[in-house]
């Protein structure tokens, strides 16, 4: 009898404890919100300078792609795109800023990973550019190939995933190159262009900002493989799903938007192919204004004018939307339905 009463007494310990532990989770879940309403900002991630993804202009202003997205959350949350502060992270900073509750977002080109989603208590909210690792170098070096790099200084920057294809692109193609890592990008930019290095890998859509900044973008070519698949997006803490649903609805909204046509432009008589009340429903759940949808895309537009003014064709970059284009116009891009 005593044997069965202290079995019903640890079973009904370890029932409390999980009860405590379940409501633990449940405030966590809904502290992130809480903590940027009662802050009246959000904190954003973002790179230490990338042009057309995360840059202070010369008036000290943030703009990119990246930036935007920080926009748009703040639209859907204040229903103000402007109350951020943007917090410059280097690639090995990045996820303990996030872990550490220095920062509510990261939207700073990061790839999403098995690694990194199952080992990081971290969370994608989604894919909001489709990337791949390429290489950059002179075009005095005559090279017209990645597999012509036999024997060079590769420049790449540290607590990426870049370096880990970097390894494995030589390897797998019996090349034996030395890789320089550098802990911040200006420092593997430097390094490049004083010619310590025969080419400096990153994502291509890095490589052609980088590209821009130098003294002479022309003399400077990107080669032609594509050594990865770099799903870039933006990255929350996994102990809040509530906030990982609004951060990942703002980009799905941004996608939809440009897919039923309706932009900053038309924000306040949206097409009739988008579902309001659907919208000011989840708006209610979600903690937020109903007007949370509408407030993101009259603040930063669709997902196409995102993308052209910081990257496309009305910016200096002129990136292709390649992947990047609506899976209705040849590309990848694609987000559920908002029904």
């Amino acid at each position: 009898m005593k044997s069965s009463t202290r079995l019903l007494a640890t079973i009904c310990t370890a029932i409390a404890a999980l009860a405590v532990i379940s409501l633990g989770a449940a405030v966590a879940q809904a502290d992130t919100l809480k903590k940027v309403t009662d802050r009246g900002k959000l904190l954003c991630g973002v790179s230490e300078g990338l042009a057309g993804f995360s840059a202070p202009g010369d008036d000290k202003t943030w703009r990119g792609f990246d930036v935007d997205f920080c926009r748009a959350v703040s639209a859907a949350v204040f229903g103000d795109a402007d109350r951020v502060d943007y917090i410059p992270l280097s690639a090995v900073e990045r996820f303990d800023a996030l872990r550490d509750g220095k920062i509510d977002v990261l939207s700073r080109n990061t790839t999403w990973t098995l690694g990194r989603d199952v080992d990081t208590a971290l969370t994608f909210a989604g894919v909001s550019y489709y990337d791949g690792q390429g290489f950059m170098t002179s075009v005095e070096n005559g090279l017209s190939s990645s597999l012509e790099l036999s024997g060079a200084k590769i420049c790449v920057l540290a607590g990426t995933t870049t370096l880990t294809n970097t390894k494995a692109f030589f390897e797998r193609n019996r090349m034996n190159v030395e890789i320089l890592e550098f802990e911040k990008r200006e420092g593997a930019v430097k390094a490049y262009e004083r010619g310590e290095c025969t080419a400096y890998t990153s994502d291509r859509s890095a490589l052609a900002s980088v590209r821009t900044l130098l003294a002479e973008p022309d003399d400077h070519m990107l080669l032609p493989e594509v050594i990865s698949k770099e799903p870039l997006g933006p990255v929350v803490r996994e102990d809040d799903p509530v906030w990982a649903g609004l951060v990942r609805w703002t980009l799905f909204v941004l996608i939809n938007a440009e897919e039923d046509g309706w932009s900053s432009e038309t924000a306040e008589d949206m097409p009739d192919t988008i579902p309001l009340e659907a919208l000011q429903a989840a708006g209610r759940k979600m903690g937020v204004s109903e007007d949370w949808a509408k407030n993101v895309i009259a603040a930063v537009g669709n997902y196409a004018e995102i993308f052209n003014r910081n990257v496309g064709k009305d910016s200096p970059l002129k990136l292709e939307r390649g992947l990047n284009a609506l899976w209705t116009n040849g590309g990848i891009l694609y987000a559920p339905p908002l029904r």
